[in-house]
C-alpha cells in the first residue's frame, strides 16, 4: 500500500467518525415534548417564530454544574427593520418553575447582551422568547445535560448570611460588546427553592428568592427581572448596554419574604 492510499484511507476514516460523531451528538438531543403545553400555558399558544434574527441563546451543552449554569441572551436590531425586543422570556422546559424569568428592557437601554446562571433540575431544554414591539414573538432554543441543581443545597442559611442579606454590588467593565459596555450587578441572597435539605436536620428551606430585580441609569429603565426559584445563588446579571457617564445605575430588589434593597453608584467613579 502506497503513502498516499494511506493518507486517503485515514482522511476517509477521520471524516466517518466526524460525521458520526456529528449524528451521535444530533440523536442525544430529544424531542422537545413538554414544549408544546408550556407554550399554551406561557403564551396563550400564540404563534412564536423560531429562528429568529433578533435574539440568540447561548449555554453549554452539558453543564459543569447544574446549580450555576450560565446562560447568555444576545438581542440583535436586524437592519432595516424598525421593531425591536421589549421583553425576552427565559424558560426552562423540565424545572418546577418552567418560567425563570422575564426581563423586561428600557426603551432608551440599549441592551445588546445579558448573561446570568440558573438552575436545572434535569436534562432540557431552555428556550428564550423574545416580544417585539409589535406584539409578534420569536425564540432561540438550547438542549442542555444538567440534573439536579434546584435541590442542590445552598452554600450557606439565612441566618449565616444575616449580616451580608440583600448586599448589591456593582462593576462596570473594560470590555465591550457590539460597542457597547459591559457591566455586572449581584446581590447577595441564597435564593432557596423549597427543594434543598438541610444535611445536618433534614428540613427543607422554605422557599425565598428574589422575585423582583431592577437595574435604572438615572431615572431610565436599563432592564428590570421577575424571577423565581431558576435563579441561582447570589443573583448576578452581567449586560451591556448604552452607558451614559453623567448618570448613576440603581438597582432595587426584593424579595418573596418582603424584604426591600436598594443602592446606586456613580456609572463611572470620581477619577475613574
Amino acid at each position: 500500500m502506497t503513502t498516499r492510499t494511506v493518507l486517503l484511507a485515514a482522511l476517509i476514516a477521520i471524516g466517518v467518525s466526524i460525521t458520526a460523531s456529528a449524528s451521535a451528538t444530533a440523536r442525544s438531543e430529544p424531542a422537545d415534548d413538554s414544549w408544546p403545553s408550556l407554550k399554551r400555558d406561557l403564551f396563550e399558544n400564540r404563534e412564536i417564530s423560531e429562528n429568529s434574527a433578533f435574539v440568540a441563546l447561548d449555554a453549554p451543552f452539558k453543564a459543569e454544574d447544574a446549580a450555576l449554569v450560565p446562560i447568555t441572551m444576545s438581542v440583535r436590531q436586524p437592519y432595516g427593520d424598525s421593531r425591536r425586543v421589549v421583553k425576552m422570556s427565559l424558560v426552562i422546559n423540565e424545572n418546577p418553575v418552567p418560567l425563570a424569568g422575564a426581563f423586561t428592557l428600557g426603551q432608551n437601554s440599549g441592551i445588546v447582551q445579558i448573561s446570568t446562571r440558573v438552575r436545572l433540575n434535569a436534562n432540557t431544554y431552555v428556550h428564550l422568547v423574545a416580544e417585539l414591539s409589535d406584539g409578534s414573538l420569536t425564540e432561540s432554543k438550547r438542549y442542555v445535560y444538567a440534573a439536579g441543581g434546584c435541590s442542590a443545597p445552598a452554600s450557606k442559611t439565612v441566618d449565616e448570611l444575616a449580616s451580608s442579606l440583600g448586599q448589591l454590588k456593582f462593576r462596570l467593565l473594560p470590555s465591550l460588546v457590539r460597542g457597547r459596555r459591559e457591566a455586572e450587578v449581584m446581590i447577595r441572597h441564597p435564593n432557596f427553592t423549597g427543594m434543598q435539605m438541610d444535611e445536618a436536620t433534614h428540613d427543607y428551606a422554605p422557599a425565598r428568592y428574589i422575585d423582583r430585580f431592577t437595574v435604572y441609569q438615572g431615572d431610565e429603565l436599563v432592564f428590570s427581572v421577575d424571577g423565581g426559584i431558576s435563579i441561582s445563588e447570589n443573583p448576578n446579571f452581567r449586560f451591556a448596554f448604552a452607558a451614559d457617564p453623567k448618570r448613576t445605575i440603581r438597582v432595587e430588589a426584593g424579595d418573596i419574604a418582603g424584604a426591600r434593597f436598594t443602592s446606586a453608584w456613580p456609572l463611572i467613579p470620581e477619577g475613574g
